[in-house]
């Protein structure tokens, strides 16, 4: 009867444990998926401008910047804002209600930095206010840049956070940068305007359309 009741409990024991490594692989299993929103469609931005459209690919790596993206898109936040600052051979700025580098949704994002994502022509990062008011490295809730040289944005690696990739159109940024702005303040002559929206697409269609692959 003992050897019985031992026996059991050990049974017990190790249909326990099988039942939590299944728990723990499904989790990291489903942390590790892109996200997903009708079975394998995924969301994506896209930035129309008058130059053209550019297509947006946001990192899993950075959710709490890219599920942020995606909410103020999808409430159309950023539809007819300005890309109000724009430094040839460095970046374009928008994001920003008050068009002056101001303005934001009336928060901030906690900084989500990862040593592996640096700045590439193309990375779409999160605007912040400087170190000596931020130590923390806060991005702005809203105000974002899109690079336009690697080695123009390499200096700000470690600084800011960088939350995804233009797939499709970054000639789009190229042609916005060349256009003639303030000199003191970096501001377009003429207003470029901006409309976002999410779109969804499946992995095939990514690399069908944008030639980009997970």
């Amino acid at each position: 009867m003992k050897l019985l009741k031992q026996l059991t409990l050990l049974l017990f024991a190790t249909a326990l444990l099988m039942s939590n490594n299944a728990c723990k692989k499904e989790n990291t299993d489903t942390k590790d998926e892109p996200l997903a929103i009708k079975g394998d469609t995924l969301e994506i931005i896209e930035m129309g401008t008058s130059y053209g459209t550019m297509y947006i690919w946001l990192y899993q790596e950075t959710p709490l910047h890219r599920d942020n993206f995606l909410k103020l898109a999808k409430e159309g936040f950023y539809n007819d804002l300005m890309f109000h600052r724009i430094i040839p051979n460095f970046m374009i700025q928008g994001g920003d209600p008050q068009g002056d580098g101001t303005g934001g949704p009336g928060y901030t994002i906690p900084a989500e930095i990862k040593s592996n994502i640096k700045h590439k022509k193309g990375s779409l990062a999160a605007a912040r206010l400087g170190n000596n008011v931020n130590p923390a490295k806060e991005s702005s809730g809203s105000q974002f840049y899109i690079a336009v040289s690697t080695s123009g944005t390499a200096h700000l690696n470690g600084e800011y956070t960088v939350f995804g990739e233009v797939m499709k159109g970054i000639e789009v940024a190229d042609e916005i940068v060349k256009q003639p702005r303030n000199q003191q303040t970096n501001k377009p002559n003429t207003a470029i305007k901006m409309t976002v929206k999410v779109v969804n697409k499946s992995k095939q269609q990514l690399k069908d359309e944008f030639g980009f692959e997970l």
